[in-house]
């Protein structure tokens, strides 16, 4: 058996489009809500021998309150931002938008100062690749949507521009399967029998 790495994305903590870049606010009351209404069905996930999260406060929160007292992970911390730490999408824009479009068109760009997509990127699937490779075992890390969107674009060995292309919507759940540098996207949910006419 593979090794199977579910990642569950963290509960909101804002409306989509006040999201920010390296966002550190905790959960608020919605946040909350979506993770009671969860709770009962990512459960079973605390089940697996190794829980992680991301260093972020919503991350701690939502692994917390599903149960999983998930150990802080560095390498899954969100994409360094540099000076559009805090900013909206709109808000570095709005400040600099050829900057943006820089960063947007080219993912080895890092006209903020920070973390380039290509190095984002490549660090999320070390930390990927770096997981204990034990027969079977079963690890849950709950993480921020973009180091999700990083993990998969990795595992798939997909172009870094693919991570646009990625919807991760908060407290869903997406796996991967198989061990360091070779990995498996898994879908899990009821199966539809073919119907006989």
């Amino acid at each position: 058996m593979p090794l199977r790495v579910t990642f569950v994305a963290a509960a909101r903590s804002s409306p989509l489009l006040a999201e920010r870049f390296e966002d550190d606010r905790p959960l608020d009351q919605a946040g909350w809500g979506e993770v009671e209404r969860a709770a009962q069905e990512l459960l079973p996930l605390a089940a697996a021998e190794l829980r992680y999260c991301s260093p972020t406060p919503r991350s701690r929160a939502t692994g917390e309150g599903l149960g999983y007292a998930p150990l802080v992970q560095l390498a899954l911390r969100d994409c360094g931002m540099g000076r559009w730490r805090g900013l909206t999408l709109g808000e570095a824009m709005a400040r600099e938008p050829e900057a943006v479009d820089a960063w947007l068109a080219d993912p080895r760009a890092t006209p903020h100062g920070g973390e380039s997509l290509v190095d984002f990127i490549t660090r999320v699937g070390g930390w990927l690749d770096t997981r204990p490779v034990d027969d079977g075992c079963r690890v849950v890390a709950v993480a921020e949507p973009s180091v999700i969107r990083a993990a998969l674009v990795y595992a798939l060995k997909a172009p870094p521009s693919t991570f646009w292309n990625i919807d991760v919507r908060p407290l869903s759940t997406t796996s991967v399967t198989g061990r360091g540098g070779r990995w498996n996207l898994r879908f899990d949910g009821v199966s539809a029998q073919p119907s006989r006419a």
